[in-house]
């Protein structure tokens, strides 16, 4: 099978690792040039870099920093609201909570997907390639200096403004503002400077932490890159309409910064100082969009931020457990196991049909993973009856440990095979 991947982040290279080990030729097209680092880093966690060091994900060369403790502090006098030991995640679900940096995630990504060693045939890249249309009928691509392409199959991982929302559902779908922005940044540790009762917030190895102001406010602080890096993403209330369309490239400074979080603790902010050692201090406006009610369309299927936009909120206290890439990596291991044993040139309709399959996988919890992450920490109950809708067992999480079992504990290799074996009875 022929596959055109729409997309060259973490959804697209994820969806082509998974397709070459299923045996199929892959061909991704990205419209950027892939030279520009992201400066942000990234949780995976359980359900997610189980998945990864299945697929030969290598740790030591992607830096990775383990989660080990989470902490939450009130941002006005540094005091500690809460505090959890993590050392327990990786012997009770099975795989570590990662921390990386964006950019060493997605070399390594590219990595499996295009390198001569490995399962199937290495993925090719074509950059500078942005997609004018697509016909879901046909699997037909049309890029924008007007060449066509064409395959069994087209993968919209192109982010929450894809076109192919709209030829999926027959309208478009576009995000709506949250009224939040964030402020996204690195600081080396070695240039970074800490004072009076900061100080101890550097002491201890995979920390994660939380100050949370007023109004909304919180900043998020964690390691990438072994303890090297620290990351930082401050999140607070913006109900302009300037630059409403979502984009990572928006640049600030520090007087943008110091304007929303100048209430915080002069210790913190003396850390955060050194935002000017930072590189690509970014303003990022945070959009969302409901779950959607079907994924594709004949030849043509959505996955990543195209089918299911997750926000970096606060879903429990004491975790930013920012789960976008983790349900793109989800995405791409149903993927593998759906469209393993498949014929060479599959007609239109048994695409579909195993398109359906991989959505009753997939929507239902990318979807409740949507309402989560749409909802803050104090807003536990408000999430309780959306999520109903999509928790098919009713055995919606209510507290902390709950959801992480929900969510960390979650095997999407066992599910996959549970709806292959119910579709495969059922044609019997």
């Amino acid at each position: 099978m022929k596959a055109i991947i729409v997309g060259g982040g973490i959804a697209g290279l994820s969806a082509a690792i998974a397709l070459r080990r299923a045996g199929h030729d892959i061909l991704v097209v990205e419209r950027s040039s892939f030279l520009n680092e992201i400066g942000a880093a990234i949780h995976i966690p359980p359900n997610a870099s189980r998945i990864l060091l299945r697929w030969g994900f290598n740790t030591e060369r992607a830096m990775v920093d383990v989660a080990r403790i989470a902490k939450n502090f009130d941002a006005k006098n540094l005091q500690s609201t809460y505090e959890k030991d993590l050392s327990y995640v990786e012997g009770k679900y099975g795989s570590p909570w990662l921390l990386c940096h964006r950019a060493d995630l997605h070399n390594e990504l590219k990595l499996l997907a295009t390198q001569e060693d490995g399962a199937g045939k290495p993925v090719k890249v074509r950059l500078g390639s942005g997609v004018d249309a697509i016909n879901p009928e046909t699997g037909t691509v049309i890029l924008q200096d007007s060449s066509t392409i064409s395959a069994d199959l087209v993968i919209a991982a192109d982010g929450v403004h894809t076109l192919a929302a709209g030829l999926v559902l027959g309208q478009p779908i576009p995000a709506a503002p949250t009224n939040t922005s964030a402020f996204r940044f690195l600081i080396p540790t070695a240039e970074l400077e800490v004072a009076g009762e900061a100080r101890k917030l550097l002491d201890h190895e995979g920390s994660m932490k939380i100050f949370i102001g007023e109004s909304g406010k919180r900043l998020v602080w964690y390691p990438c890159r072994r303890g090297q890096v620290q990351n930082f993403v401050a999140i607070y209330p913006d109900s302009s309409t300037s630059g409403a369309r979502e984009d990572w490239n928006v640049n600030a400074s520090i007087t943008d910064f110091l304007a929303e979080f100048g209430g915080f603790h002069p210790d913190l902010l003396t850390a955060c100082w050194n935002i000017s050692q930072a590189k690509n201090i970014k303003s990022w406006k945070l959009l969302s969009r409901k779950p959607i009610p079907s994924w594709h369309r004949s030849r043509l299927v959505l996955i990543g931020d195209a089918a299911h936009p997750m926000l970096p909120r606060l879903l429990t206290p004491g975790s930013d457990q920012g789960q976008g890439g983790a349900q793109a990596m989800e995405d791409g291991q149903a993927l593998e196991m759906i469209f393993s044993s498949f014929p060479i040139t599959p007609s239109a309709a048994v695409i579909s049909k195993h398109l359906t399959i991989f959505e009753t996988v997939r929507k239902d919890r990318a979807s409740a993973m949507q309402i989560y992450s749409s909802a803050g920490q104090d807003e536990a109950d408000k999430i309780q009856a959306a999520a109903k809708e999509f928790v098919k067992d009713g055995n919606i999480p209510k507290n902390q440990q709950e959801f992480y079992d929900w969510n960390f504990g979650y095997d999407i290799f066992s599910h996959c095979h549970s709806v292959i074996g119910t579709a495969a009875s059922s044609e019997h």
